[in-house]
């Protein structure tokens, strides 16, 4: 934006990658498929049936003495229902007011050197033997959110809201800590401190083009090798793909990157779904896909 000094630049960049650092961990969440129950022998009366469904999408908060004044709009949970065009469309919407507005209040709370980190501060640090390093040890666990980074500082409304819109078990700090900051904060240091992927020209030329399965454009993007690196030898030892195709890559956005691993193993990434069009033949990319294209944030 024109007349943004580097800081508030930095600043923005950072909260528009942990936003959809964010949204990949909530997303991830909504659309998980509820396990289905085990079978017993007439134990399961329809009262205890039916509190289980209530837990499991909790859209009655209001009636639980928990108040919803600050969340906007209702429960993302109803974002799982993609019978209809309208509905899905609504609900999508829906959660991306909810993440945005949660990953302000979350990111407005980060330490001032987390949110304008960068590749260059972070190696600078790391040749001076600098605090980043250690205070910042990648995995991030939920108990260094709630001791040094984050949690002292939080609004605690937000675990509330996060609770009553049923994305949390509990409205408490180790809840939010280990549920959905460690592994937000983790993608998002990650991002932020890697060496930045050559060529440009080429990234940029995939962000104008948008995810190459949702078409997103206004996310960042991150590249999914089509035949996984854990499989290379495996495949070229069984004949399933040449040596010279093992690099071929697809870019895409955290939500659909993270989709397309919890759909498939490597090993079966690498044998059958190894290029877009064979991804996109699936029912279960292509709803996925359709769904995270209505999401879009505020004011873009």
């Amino acid at each position: 934006m024109a007349g943004e000094s580097e800081p508030e630049q930095d600043y923005q960049k950072n909260f528009d990658v942990f936003r959809d650092c964010l949204a990949t961990v909530l997303i991830e969440k909504v659309s998980k498929p509820q396990p289905k129950a085990r079978r017993r022998a007439k134990a399961t009366s329809r009262a205890t049936a039916s509190a289980s469904a209530s837990a499991a999408h909790p859209n009655t908060a209001a009636n639980n003495g928990t108040s919803e004044s600050s969340n906007p709009g209702p429960p993302p949970s109803t974002a799982q229902d993609t019978t209809g065009g309208g509905d899905m469309t609504t609900a999508a919407e829906d959660l991306a007011d909810f993440i945005d507005y949660i990953a302000t209040e979350i990111y407005s709370s980060l330490p001032p050197d987390l949110q304008t980190l960068d590749h260059y501060i972070w190696k600078q640090d790391q040749k001076d033997d600098g605090p980043l390093q250690s205070r910042y040890t990648l995995p991030l666990t939920s108990s260094d959110v709630s001791g040094n980074i984050l949690l002292p500082t939080l609004d605690p409304t937000v675990a509330e809201s996060l609770h009553a819109y049923g994305l949390l078990a509990e409205a408490t700090p180790d809840d939010l800590a280990a549920i959905l900051l460690a592994p937000a904060l983790t993608a998002l240091l990650e991002a932020v401190t890697a060496t930045p992927p050559p060529p440009s020209a080429t990234k940029r030329a995939a962000q104008e083009a948008g995810c190459e399965l949702c078409g997103r454009d206004w996310v960042p993007l991150t590249y999914h090798h089509l035949i996984p690196r854990f499989v290379h030898a495996k495949a070229v030892k069984r004949g399933w793909h040449r040596p010279e195709d093992l690099q071929s890559v697809a870019w895409l956005c955290a939500a659909c990157h993270r989709a397309v691993h919890r759909f498939a193993s490597h090993e079966d990434l690498a044998r059958y779904y190894f290029t877009v069009d064979r991804l996109l033949e699936q029912d279960e990319i292509v709803q996925f896909a359709k769904w995270v294209t209505k999401m879009r944030w505020k004011g873009r």
